[in-house]
């Protein structure tokens, strides 16, 4: 499904970004950059972050709990 429509991304996208980058990003803007792109309207921020949350399972919920 389209998560980004100003950036046309996928949550395919995000989850791949999400899984596979070095350094996980754990924000809507740390997904942009690791996509290279930047947010337009930011409508999407709040579903790219459940995605986030979701494929991290419980580290995210432990790590974004302490980092803000």
């Amino acid at each position: 499904m389209i998560v980004c429509s100003c950036n046309v991304l996928t949550d395919h996208d995000v989850r791949a970004v999400v899984t596979a980058a070095e350094d996980l990003p754990r924000s809507a803007k740390q997904v942009y950059g690791c996509l290279g792109c930047s947010a337009e309207c930011g409508r999407c921020a709040r579903t790219i972050k459940t995605i986030i949350t979701e494929a991290l399972g419980t580290c995210a919920r432990e790590c974004c709990a302490v980092t803000p």
